[in-house]
């Protein structure tokens, strides 16, 4: 029982971040399982099973904000769908000896690209507002679905920086549209890992907390979104996906590192993480602090000329 309620908080938590900054739900919950010893494909796959419901939640509650850009979602997620099934396929046929540290790899590299990402870049804003084309975000759809299944998260970790690094599609709407296509991506996994290994190794009480714990948080943060420092989160999130999964690599049989090798590992990454997480609340502040400066500054001048403030800023005509 005491397993169940940590899984339902790790769903909640895990999905908080996703509705909140687009990617994580997967990468969270597979680390997890991985560390308690879950098969590689089977922890996948119970994701993906729990991700059906929360991914549908999560996608009703950013539609309702009017967080959603429905082109974008079909344009990603049908050939999202298409690589999850073909990834799903693919781990499946790995034994687990192969496929523990090959997942580890790939979520150490989601988490160094996140915690780089997002701490040294934060979220770019250029172009905004032109059109994604499908040439753009066909290819994606299937690689970042190909990586979401094998890697058991990387849906949002590859599709949502991809997006907002265009600065074609605001913050809140490229996340809301890669919660919502995440649908596909979940149903076609889930289909790929049953036709792969059954349900052999799937333990449903642990999809029902996962899915508990991310329906309930679903709604929150598809509220969240428009509040949330998303830079703060993504060099958090990115620095709890590096540490875990560095951790499951020097234990593996591929390494085997001892102790003080483990502990000196750790307490860099912890140092790293810790400068990271603050740099990133400096530059958040600094850049909200500079927003309300040049606010005030466009107030005060036009108070001082006579001009009323709704014609601050505009042009004579």
């Amino acid at each position: 029982m005491r397993r169940l309620i940590l899984l339902a908080l790790v769903g909640l938590g895990a999905q908080l971040v996703d509705g909140s900054l687009g990617m994580a739900y997967g990468v969270t919950s597979t680390t997890l399982l991985l560390a308690i010893g879950t098969n590689p494909a089977a922890a996948s796959a119970t994701v993906h099973l729990a991700e059906i419901g929360t991914t549908l939640v999560s996608g009703a509650s950013h539609w309702r904000f009017g967080n959603v850009d429905w082109k974008v979602v079909a344009k990603i997620g049908i050939p999202g769908a298409v690589g999850a099934f073909a990834g799903a396929t693919f781990l499946s046929s790995l034994s687990t000896e192969t496929a523990a540290p090959l997942m580890s790899i790939i979520l150490l590299t989601l988490g160094l690209y996140i915690l780089v990402r997002f701490t040294a870049v934060g979220l770019p804003k250029e172009n905004l507002g032109k059109p994604l084309r499908k040439r753009f975000l066909a290819p994606l759809g299937v690689v970042a679905g190909f990586v979401d299944s094998t890697g058991g998260g990387g849906w949002g970790p590859v599709g949502t920086p991809a997006i907002l690094a265009s600065g074609r599609l605001e913050p809140r709407k490229t996340i809301g549209s890669i919660d919502t296509s995440e649908f596909l991506v979940a149903v076609a996994a889930s289909v790929g890992f049953i036709i792969g290994i059954g349900s052999e190794g799937v333990n449903y009480a642990w999809v029902a907390a996962l899915l508990i714990g991310g329906v309930i948080a679903a709604p929150i943060a598809a509220w969240l979104v428009r509040h949330i420092p998303p830079r703060v989160l993504g060099s958090a999130v990115g620095g709890i996906i590096i540490l875990t999964n560095i951790r499951t690599l020097l234990r593996s049989d591929w390494i085997d590192a001892s102790d003080n090798v483990r502990y000196t590992f750790y307490a860099v990454i912890y140092v790293v993480w810790a400068a990271a997480l603050a740099w990133s609340f400096q530059q958040y502040r600094k850049h909200r602090d500079e927003e309300r400066r040049i606010i005030a500054e466009a107030e005060a001048a036009a108070m001082a000329g006579g001009v009323p403030d709704d014609k601050a800023t505009t042009p004579a005509v």
